[in-house]
């Protein structure tokens, strides 16, 4: 019935001029099309599709038809033999019907799914859409650009494997769909490269190209993880996508280096400016990705030239460690840390000058690391900010030391990131001392940086618990300065400080402590009460209410504190016991 239908249409519109069929016909043809491809009628639908007498009907109605045998397609299990037929179909319609109708069409069945879907439709039309494009007389350039972006569209939608089971196992065909759009693009890029008298089309077409570069450099290649093991570095479907990423855009006149060291500068010296002007965010992400690829991948790496020292190496990738950083995904934060570290490691130790953190990227780096080492839920990235801080730290001028600590000093609120700062404070004063003399570190300006130490933030109020690590990270400095710089030679500064230091820490430290000590002894008293009542209770600590907390766990938590307590009250003793012994001792040197 469906196929009889369908050839009365036929019949009534091969009499007909082509341009007076009307909508009403193209209606009623897809309409009965439809039904003889879901009524399984596909052999008589090739034969009339086929027919010579057809072509010009074909020609123009027939790209109404992609939609359904796309649909039936999808229906139809792979080992089902329909689908040859099928396929014959597709690519009958694709040879006969008109391009620039076809062209729309598979862009509105690329567009229509959902999920899992997505990369089964990409995957089935990309062939065909490459072929359409082909066929096309104008407007290539035009019509690749509209393709590419849909593609990328729905690409960005589909989740990016993460782990190397994911990667194989490719649940959403991402990876196998970007190897797939590789094939689709490079007739594209070919024809950019064969096209020596570089025409407005061909420039239209490059425009096109790189646009579509920078938005995968983005997404996926932004998030994606890569393996690891370099023997499978060829097995990894995501890396191989971006070295063809790369590769076309070097291919098209856009080398990396040309790119990478050029983002940024108020002067371009590569020439297409519309993305810095309409989307700059978007680029600083694919530039920072970019980076990533070639310097932590090895991808391309083999173009950059041998004559760049690796300060200014760093100095370049500092954007786009900073842009990395900012993310909060685990997966681009993390390139943001490994960018760092390969940058320093080819720097020699204490030889990155100080006049590099006057570019704000220099500052604003270490405090993202800092933020990872302090938000981060995963340890190991934790783990990995704090080594390349203290990396970054081993590579800095003294006086870039010394700058760095202040603005972190300043800036990090978070105890045990102070406590860190003020070891490799001590190391530094150890080494000034033993070793390398120098001014940073000894006399005035050793003692500016003590004013932020040696010091505590809210007086006697402050929670001594909450910055238990900083406390004591104070302490041992304290204590170490005492022991090695004597009264007579005071290097440091320190002895001529001391009424200084004991005003602002040493006795608000032991008030706070008899304050302190005296709330949590109230608190365990309290709460041994309770216990008796067998009931639960709320419980204050660090200023913070811990509501319904078991009375063992709570006074398990009282003692602990209680403990740290004793702990920094050992320590100031012993601090002041220095000082009372090194002071009598210069006492009774200058009596004698």
């Amino acid at each position: 019935m469906a196929v009889e239908e369908l050839q009365s249409i036929i019949k009534r519109c091969q009499i007909l001029e082509e341009q007076d069929f009307k909508e009403e016909d193209f209606g009623l043809f897809q309409l009965a099309g439809q039904r003889c491809i879901d009524e399984g009628h596909i052999d008589q639908l090739l034969e009339i599709i086929q027919n010579e007498k057809n072509k010009v009907i074909v020609k123009n109605m027939g790209w109404n038809l992609v939609g359904p045998v796309v649909r039936s397609l999808l229906r139809i299990e792979k080992e089902d033999d329909k689908r040859k037929c099928h396929f014959l179909l597709l690519d009958l319609l694709v040879k006969l019907c008109n391009p620039k109708e076809l062209l729309l069409g598979l862009l509105e069945l690329i567009e229509e799914p959902s999920g899992k879907q997505i990369s089964q439709i990409i995957l089935l039309l990309l062939q065909p859409l490459q072929t359409v494009i082909q066929k096309l007389r104008n407007n290539k350039a035009y019509s690749v650009g509209l393709a590419l972006s849909t593609l990328w569209s729905q690409l960005s939608l589909l989740p990016v494997p993460y782990s190397k089971e994911q990667i194989q196992a490719d649940d959403y065909g991402l990876c196998q769909c970007c190897k797939a759009l590789i094939e689709f693009t490079k007739p594209f890029v070919e024809c950019v490269i064969d096209n020596k008298e570089n025409s407005v089309e061909n420039e239209k077409l490059k425009d096109e190209i790189l646009k579509f570069c920078l938005k995968s450099l983005k997404c996926p290649l932004l998030t994606a993880q890569f393996l690891e093991q370099s023997e499978e570095a060829g097995d990894d479907p995501l890396k191989c996508f971006a070295s063809e990423i790369i590769g076309f855009l070097s291919a098209i006149g856009y080398p990396f280096p040309k790119m990478i060291f050029n983002h940024g500068r108020k002067k371009k010296t590569w020439d297409y400016l519309e993305f810095e002007e309409e989307e700059d965010k978007q680029l600083s992400d694919s530039m920072a990705s970019l980076a990533y690829l070639v310097f932590v991948q090895g991808i391309s790496i083999d173009q950059l030239p041998m004559v760049l020292s690796p300060s200014y190496l760093l100095q370049f990738n500092m954007g786009h460690i900073e842009v990395l950083l900012q993310r909060t995904e685990e997966s681009v934060f993390s390139k943001g840390v490994d960018l760092l570290e390969n940058g320093l490691l080819r720097i020699e130790d204490n030889s990155l000058l100080h006049q590099y953190l006057e570019i704000k990227s220099f500052l604003t780096v270490p405090q993202g690391l800092v933020k990872i080492m302090t938000l981060c839920p995963i340890e190991t990235l934790r783990r990995k900010g704090l080594a390349v801080l203290q990396l970054y730290i081993n590579k800095l001028d003294p006086q870039g030391k010394y700058t760095l600590f202040r603005c972190l000093l300043n800036t990090s609120n978070h105890s045990g990131v102070e406590a860190f700062i003020i070891q490799n404070i001590k190391n530094q004063i150890d080494i000034s001392l033993k070793k390398t003399h120098n001014k940073w570190f000894t006399g005035p300006q050793l003692i500016s940086l003590l004013d932020l130490v040696l010091v505590l933030p809210e007086g006697a109020e402050t929670d001594l618990l909450q910055n238990s690590d900083r406390i004591m990270a104070s302490l041992n400095l304290l204590r170490y300065l005492v022991i090695k710089d004597n009264e007579k030679d005071n290097q440091t500064g320190l002895w001529t400080e001391l009424e200084k230091i004991e005003n602002n820490f040493l006795k608000p430290l032991h008030t706070g402590l008899n304050m302190s000590k005296a709330h949590y002894e109230a608190e365990i008293k309290n709460s041994q009460e309770v216990q008796k009542s067998k009931d639960h209770c709320s419980l204050n600590v660090g200023r913070e209410e811990i509501p319904n907390m078991p009375p063992e766990m709570q006074l398990k938590v009282l003692h602990s504190a209680l403990f740290t307590f004793d702990l920094i009250e050992s320590v100031l003793a012993r601090v002041e016991e220095l000082i009372e012994t090194k002071t009598k001792s210069t006492s009774e040197e200058n009596m004698g």
